[in-house]
């Protein structure tokens, strides 16, 4: 699913044995990625609405941002990320590339 290939960014050769598969990498980016999401949406919310805000209001602002940025910075990694290419899935998969 890696779109590197497709942009000319790729050349097929396999990771480093030391680097981390493809879904260790996702999951890490997504977890940072949704706290900071939550913790920026939050502050938009009380910027818009100011003193009309209310707590409901407020968590409803923090978990959309959560979803909508950890998803969207999995999938950029899923796409641009060059441990998530096809033969580096395949090599980790296959136990080719030793993980550390």
């Amino acid at each position: 699913m890696a779109m590197r290939k497709w942009l000319g960014f790729s050349e097929g050769e396999i990771s480093r044995s030391d680097c981390k598969p493809c879904s260790r990498l996702m999951r890490h980016t997504a977890g940072i990625f949704t706290f900071g999401g939550g913790m920026a949406f939050w502050i938009l919310c009380r910027l818009h609405y100011g003193p009309r805000i209310t707590i409901p209001r407020t968590l409803r602002w923090a978990a959309c941002g959560a979803v909508s940025v950890g998803s969207t910075s999995a999938l950029l990694v899923r796409l641009f990320s060059p441990e998530c290419e096809p033969q580096n899935i395949a090599a980790f998969d296959n136990g080719k590339v030793l993980q550390g």
